[in-house]
């Protein structure tokens, strides 16, 4: 979906159209989902997350202007910030100092640390031996969220040669990383 179509169903929710807000949450849905999950790391919290941004969707449609900015940044910062919000809400605020010093490091060990950076290196390195336009379908399918659609879209390619060229570069990746 384009981002003139977003932006005429964010102006027909705004009119109170049910049916637009509908079509939006079909279209917009699995995207803004994937940016709440992504800042959340937390199924459930994500998919009540979400939630609140249609709500407030719905409630703020009247404020955009397609002027100001392109819908689907409008909806991906809404997204954002709701999730932000709760990953703050959810953060234990201490009330004395000592009590700051009986919480246990949650991060990783050194060695924990060296060995994610080591694999994120293998990643990087085997990423290279990918044809360029191949490793950008792959860091945007499964880092961003891009679904196969708006891969094949942007890249000017049949879906299935999308997938395709999804499904190869991930045999190659993994033959990589496994040597």
């Amino acid at each position: 979906m384009q981002g003139d179509e977003i932006a005429d169903l964010i102006g027909r929710v705004a009119l109170s159209d049910r049916r637009a807000f509908v079509a939006l949450y079909n279209q917009t849905g699995p995207k803004l989902f994937a940016i709440c999950l992504r800042i959340l790391k937390d199924r459930s919290e994500a998919e009540e997350v979400l939630q609140e941004v249609y709500i407030s969707i719905w409630q703020r449609a009247r404020s955009f202007s397609v002027a100001s900015g392109s819908s689907a940044a409008w909806l991906a910062s809404i997204a954002r910030n709701r999730s932000i919000d709760a990953l703050r809400a959810r953060k234990p605020v201490a009330d004395e100092l000592d009590t700051v010093y009986d919480l246990a490091d949650a991060g990783p060990d050194p060695e924990r640390q060296t060995m994610t950076k080591d694999e994120g290196r293998r990643i990087d390195t085997c990423m290279e031996e990918l044809e360029a336009d191949r490793a950008v379908a792959v860091k945007r399918a499964y880092v961003e969220g891009l679904s196969y659609q708006e891969l094949a879209d942007q890249f000017g390619v049949p879906l299935n040669t999308m997938r395709t060229w999804l499904r190869r570069s991930l045999l190659k990746l993994r033959e990589c990383m496994e040597r």
